[in-house]
């Protein structure tokens, strides 16, 4: 019975957790509350891992699967050729395999999609209806010179609005898309101000989620708000790139009043 519970979905598991929680997560909470309102509890209050789905294994997906697995989380890296991915996860232990992208989508209770921006109308046509229901952090950047024509009309009008239409029925956060990923490398759970990290949801039990992981990963949360403005942190933004602190991030988006 017990081994049974621990294969149930990550968000019911965690509402028979004890509360357990560090500090800055409920920092990460607060924040969140600020921007959409009351979070539960749960969301943020359970020492126990969530079994994720990572899509994507490399500079961003790999890196955060690091993190993730050294803070207790069951993985599942992927990739287009997953045999290249096993020395990864031969480092990273035993709670981390590998598989296929459509094992990666079905195997998480949350899912991590880090795939260069151009392939997600395809992922999301191959895999959006294994992940419904599901919280997916999306950390694409469009790039004309990489992504060809989509790339200028979803920067145009927002990747947060834009990615939602690629992966209907997701429980979408836009996480991990602005911070150089050899920040992501180099100053995860450093001393003093973390580094902070913008999210972006509709979905407020999806953000308390996003938040978690962050905390996780050795960072802190900054909830700018809905889908919407995903688009304050996108490419070509004056934080995108920039690997700011929380308080340096909060004042350049607005969040704070500058002191």
């Amino acid at each position: 019975m017990i081994a049974q519970s621990r294969r149930q979905s990550g968000l019911h598991f965690l509402l028979q957790s004890p509360v357990n929680r560090r500090r800055r997560a409920l920092l990460a909470a607060s924040a969140a509350t600020a921007v959409l309102g009351a979070l539960p509890g749960w969301a943020v209050a359970s020492s126990d891992g969530f079994r994720i789905g990572v899509i994507g294994a490399g500079r961003i997906g790999g890196t955060l699967a690091e993190l993730w697995a050294k803070a207790g989380h069951e993985l599942l890296i992927s990739s287009r050729h997953p045999d290249e991915l096993k020395p990864l996860a031969a480092r990273l232990g035993s709670n981390v395999r590998v598989g296929t992208p459509r094992e990666a989508a079905t195997f998480g209770d949350v899912v991590l999609i880090a795939v260069p921006y151009g392939a997600l109308p395809q992922l999301g046509r191959d895999y959006a209806g294994l992940m419904a229901g599901k919280v997916v952090l999306e950390t694409g950047n469009p790039r004309p010179e990489r992504d060809g024509p989509m790339a200028t009309p979803t920067l145009n009008r927002g990747t947060g609005l834009a990615s939602a239409d690629y992966l209907p029925g997701v429980r979408l956060v836009r996480a991990f898309t602005s911070v150089p990923y050899l920040a992501l490398r180099s100053e995860a759970h450093r001393s003093g101000e973390r580094i902070g990290v913008p999210l972006a949801a509709d979905d407020r039990d999806a953000l308390a989620v996003a938040a978690r992981l962050v905390e996780d990963a050795g960072f802190e949360a900054v909830p700018v708000g809905g889908l919407t403005r995903a688009r304050d942190f996108d490419v070509g933004s004056p934080v995108f790139g920039r690997a700011l602190t929380a308080r340096e991030l909060r004042q350049a988006l607005g969040l704070v009043p500058n002191l």
